[in-house]
């Protein structure tokens, strides 16, 4: 049986127009499977990794039911945070090119509220948002959902990590019981499986189960490097691998900048993306990735989920991330939609059970990948400054040199190679076509090596006589008293954090009192300060206030708006900074600290970049 294509699932004539001209000729198998459920009207539950084209196979039937003379929201699509939300809404709009009178909306927090506010009075058939800011609009009266024909929560298991569910149940209940629902996961938690059965009913199941939990199409390698060697690595491996455009992940938002300002001064294209940019030069950094301006963007995982360009063929990872799931979002920025990609992962020595865990979560080995040596370089080099030369022959714009350099070769009595090899040397020196590499310490390579020294050294103690009967043996403590450390403890080496992360205890102005709970904490932090959920710490609920502990180092802008525009269960935060908290890096520290005052906030330190955590 031969696969569908996209006219024989019955998509209306202007959104079949618009997949035709952006050249997609077969749907892949989530968008096979679920656009005749939703031409149909029904309930759809949809379980698909990242990557496999899940936003068309919700907007191409709901856009082909759609009255686009009727300018009252008719679509609602719930995101997880703002880049995929800004993702789906510009996919709503290239999907529905060929519609007259066509509006869509993105809705999410950090921005002003009045242009959400003049769209939504304008009118809008689509609005694609965030839970926390869809939720304001409901409660403001703003956004009504009573006649909404359709729902959809995408990456519903990215929702409850990050606490919305509880916002996302509150629109659920107000949505009409006619309303069409579709849900969109990787993975099904039991939370999501009673919102499922719950709002959803007898919702068809479509899955689509991968071997890996990885695209197939991505090739991965990893290759081991100290810390303080990974940009002379990096600049190799951009100097001999051949790629269109390149996305690097680093941990803080710091490392953006230092990164692309790096490589820019080695003379590559590129730019950062973090969560202290706004989100217009946010937009205007991916679009000058889009439209090849730029061919190297720089970004922690925050500002680059939901990234989705084209052009990227190649995912590094210049900093192992701690959690497996972040590196399958990662990676999964390349090869999408059956075209293909190549992940590189940077490892320290000292990262070998991060390596190892990823294996085991994706179930993929990853291929050692050997350091470009000095030779390859300078051959990469050589074959561009060639490949130059014989741009500027095709081009015969040489004809007034030819006859200067006959004659000064003549009247001087040098060879024309003699005069060729003097103008190539002018020319490469400043990118030198043999530069002087420096050997690079790759000793520890192979994982082979470690785990033979490991099991010498295993059978090295073993073969020790009166290993048992050692002196200091029984002042150790017993097993089950070393297992009695605090809880807490190994808890950090299970979740592992950068240690250089220093943490401020802030005070907000909600507590028990108005119903709030630790998820709503997180998720407002999460969604409006960009801040992941392992970098959020331990959270206190009293009655009237709470506290939480965040990374040192809050950008001021960030922290202007948790203290003056962010609400919690309809309270204001007023995020304060308690006085006996006052770090020397954070903005609200105006005042020099008094060495011998023990309680006086530190002195502002105009480098925090090093500590502002993403």
């Amino acid at each position: 049986m031969s696969s569908p294509d996209f006219e024989s699932l019955g998509i209306a004539s202007p959104v079949l127009k618009a997949v035709q001209q952006l050249g997609y000729e077969q749907p892949s198998p989530i968008q096979a499977q679920s656009i005749p459920i939703l031409l149909e009207g029904e309930n759809l539950l949809g379980v698909a990794q990242t990557g496999t084209g899940k936003t068309a196979a919700f907007a191409l039937p709901l856009l082909s039911r759609i009255d686009s003379t009727q300018k009252k929201p008719q679509i609602l699509v719930l995101t997880p945070t703002r880049e995929l939300a800004i993702q789906v809404a510009e996919a709503f709009q290239t999907y529905a090119r060929n519609m007259k009178g066509f509006h869509v909306l993105p809705i999410y927090g950090g921005t002003d509220m009045r242009g959400q506010l003049r769209g939504l009075e304008r009118g809008a058939q689509v609005i694609v948002g965030t839970p926390g800011r869809i939720l304001d609009h409901i409660r403001r009266r703003s956004l009504k959902l009573n006649e909404l024909n359709a729902l959809v929560l995408d990456e519903a298991d990215e929702m409850l990590r990050m606490g919305f569910i509880a916002d996302v149940e509150t629109i659920l209940a107000e949505t009409p019981d006619t309303c069409q629902r579709a849900l969109f996961s990787a993975t099904m938690p039991p939370t999501i499986r009673r919102v499922v059965k719950k709002y959803l009913g007898d919702a068809k199941e479509v899955s689509i189960t991968a071997k890996t939990k990885t695209v197939e199409r991505i090739t991965q390698r990893y290759l081991m490097v100290k810390g303080h060697q990974k940009m002379d690595a990096l600049t190799r491996i951009l100097e001999v691998e051949e790629f269109d455009g390149m996305l690097i992940f680093v941990r803080t938002k710091s490392a953006t900048a230092e990164v692309a300002e790096k490589l820019a001064a080695r003379g590559f294209s590129a730019a950062a993306l973090n969560g202290d940019l706004s989100q217009t030069l946010r937009e205007r950094t991916v679009n000058r990735l889009k439209k090849g301006q730029v061919d190297i963007v720089v970004a922690t995982d925050v500002a680059a989920r939901g990234l989705d360009v084209e052009r990227i063929s190649h995912v590094v990872n210049y900093d192992i991330p701690y959690d497996n799931e972040a590196y399958v979002h990662r990676i999964g920025r390349t090869g999408r939609a059956g075209r293909e990609g190549q992940a590189i992962l940077f490892v320290a020595p000292k990262e070998h059970r991060l390596l190892r865990s990823i294996e085991q979560s994706t179930r993929q080995k990853l291929t050692i990948m050997q350091l470009p040596t000095g030779e390859q370089v300078s051959g990469q080099r050589v074959q561009q400054f060639q490949d130059r030369i014989l741009q500027d022959i095709e081009t015969g714009k040489l004809d007034q040199f030819r006859p200067l350099l006959e004659k000064f070769a003549e009247e001087n009595d040098i060879s024309m190679t003699d005069i060729a090899a003097a103008m190539t040397w002018q020319l490469q020196l400043e990118r030198p076509l043999f530069p002087k590499i420096v050997p690079l310490d790759t000793s520890n390579q192979g994982r082979s090596e470690h785990r033979d020294r490991s099991d010498r050294n295993r059978s090295d103690r073993q073969d020790r006589p009166d290993r048992k009967n050692r002196p200091d043996r029984k002042d150790r403590p017993e097993r089950n008293e070393r297992s009695d450390r605090p809880r807490q403890e190994r808890s950090r080496k299970e979740h592992p954090r950068d240690d250089d992360i220093e943490m401020v205890t802030y005070r907000m102005e909600v507590g028990k009192d108005h119903g709030v709970m630790p998820k709503d904490i997180v998720g407002a932090i999460a969604n409006e300060a960009g801040i992941e959920s392992q970098h959020i710490g331990r959270i206190r609920l009293e009655n009237d206030y709470s506290t939480v502990d965040l990374p040192d180092g809050m950008p001021k802008d960030i922290f202007n708006h948790l203290k003056n525009k962010v609400r919690v269960c309809q309270q204001p935060m007023r995020l304060s900074l308690p006085s006996s908290s006052l770090q020397k890096n954070h903005p609200a520290s105006d005042k020099p600290k008094d060495k011998k005052s023990e309680g006086a906030p530190k002195s502002p330190r105009k480098d925090t970049a090093k500590k502002e955590p993403e």
